[in-house]
């Protein structure tokens, strides 16, 4: 019976903490790019370029189109791009400014930050080291409610962008992922105390005026 009790209790914690994170934060979440919140900097996650069966990965693909798009559109002025840097072999960051070069995003519009290793230290990172104060988030939804979150309780003026959904297969396990890290990062911004993993001197970006 404790066990149980037990066992009840966490599951129910569990789902309060997610609800709580997408009570916080859905309501700024656009799904549709033209209407998207208007901010002077977007800032774009990374996730790998390929899959493990070897294809191009479709919520990388998203993003970028995303990103492009909204460039285009004037939604924004600036691309921050924050991803994981961690060997010479894999490389976010710059993937993603070789595929939005490719989709005529000019160099002086994207800020590459090469320790994104997480939304968390993207985030921070964007605040003390880009000097960010307001931004876009552009993910896919399922992202977003936390990547949301967590701006809040860095002080960041923020709203999510969603980056188009397609359907993927085995999404779901990443919605369940998702699930699991909502509930860890309570632990790391109220328990913990979590700490970005490098920081550095404030660079803060320079936007172009555009042409």
């Amino acid at each position: 019976m404790v066990l149980g009790a037990s066992l009840l209790v966490a599951a129910l914690l569990f789902v309060a903490a997610n609800a709580w994170v997408l009570a916080k934060t859905q309501a700024r979440i656009e799904h549709d790019l033209p209407i998207c919140s208007a901010q002077p900097v977007a800032i774009v996650f990374g996730t790998s370029h390929w899959t493990r069966a070897g294809s191009r990965n479709p919520h990388f693909e998203a993003r970028m189109s995303a990103a492009s798009r909204l460039m285009r559109m004037r939604r924004v002025q600036h691309l921050l791009l924050s991803g994981d840097n961690r060997t010479r072999f894999y490389n976010e960051p710059v993937t993603m400014w070789r595929d939005l070069r490719a989709r005529q995003v000019r160099d002086v519009d994207m800020t590459l930050d090469y320790a994104g290793f997480s939304t968390f230290d993207t985030l921070s990172r964007a605040r003390d080291v880009f000097g960010v104060e307001r931004a876009l988030l552009v993910t896919q939804s399922w992202h977003l409610p936390r990547a949301l979150f967590i701006a809040d309780a860095l002080g960041l003026e923020a709203t999510g962008c969603a980056a188009p959904a397609q359907p993927v297969a085995g999404v779901w396990r990443l919605q369940m992922r998702e699930w699991v890290a909502r509930v860890a990062t309570l632990g790391d911004l109220y328990l913990w105390e979590r700490r970005p993993y490098f920081l550095g001197p404030l660079e803060p970006l320079e936007i172009a005026p555009r042409a």
